[in-house]
């Protein structure tokens, strides 16, 4: 089955998985700078949306992913625009992070995007696909990603966090300082909202 999803309701998630981003990386790095670089047009074909200035001088591309479903596995996005025959930000991002928001589980899942992608590439027949339909004004567009259990990254990929967050923390409140590894995440993933789906 394809899902169909609103753009004002993939913005409306896809801003507030930005705020917790946001939130969880000034809690993380006290003193770092933020650049929301969503509508740039140097870092929307890298697939980056934030970019997170260390105290230290570093700098690190963020990509955001914010999921609306109640279940939780991840949504790698393989084919942004199936129309126009255009990758998926989970194939062309340079973002050293995708940090993927369960907006319903008040959860935030740090991934190391390369290794992420090293590990899945092999691998991406074992997983299925799922397809949804984005409308934007009269045009729609299908999308095309991949369904992955997130205890199998986990356990697969080093460095892998997962964040509890505070409810509300996405209108500016802190998130919660926890950061553990999640294990045995469960059930069926659908597609996520994210600021990439162009």
């Amino acid at each position: 089955m394809v899902r169909s999803f609103s753009m004002r309701g993939v913005q409306g998630a896809a801003d507030r998985a930005v705020q917790h981003a946001r939130n969880w990386m000034l809690e993380t790095e006290p003193g770092s700078r933020i650049h929301d670089v969503q509508e740039d047009p140097r870092f929307q074909h890298r697939g980056v949306d934030l970019l997170w200035e260390l105290p230290s001088g570093e700098v690190r591309g963020i990509e955001v992913k914010g999921d609306r479903q109640a279940r939780r596995r991840y949504w790698f996005e393989l084919v942004s625009n199936v129309e126009k025959d255009t990758p998926g930000c989970f194939l062309y991002s340079s973002a050293d992070l995708l940090v993927y928001v369960f907006l319903a589980q008040a959860q935030l899942h740090a991934l190391p995007l390369k290794n992420v992608r090293e590990w899945f590439l092999p691998k991406a027949k074992e997983y299925p696909l799922k397809h949804t339909t984005t409308k934007t004004g009269a045009i729609r567009y299908t999308t095309v990603g991949a369904v992955v259990p997130c205890h199998e990254v986990a356990d697969a990929v080093p460095g892998v966090l997962c964040v509890s967050l505070k409810r509300g923390a996405g209108k500016g409140a802190a998130p919660t300082q926890g950061v553990e590894r999640q294990e045995g995440l469960e059930a069926e993933a659908l597609a996520p909202t994210g600021t990439g789906a162009k």
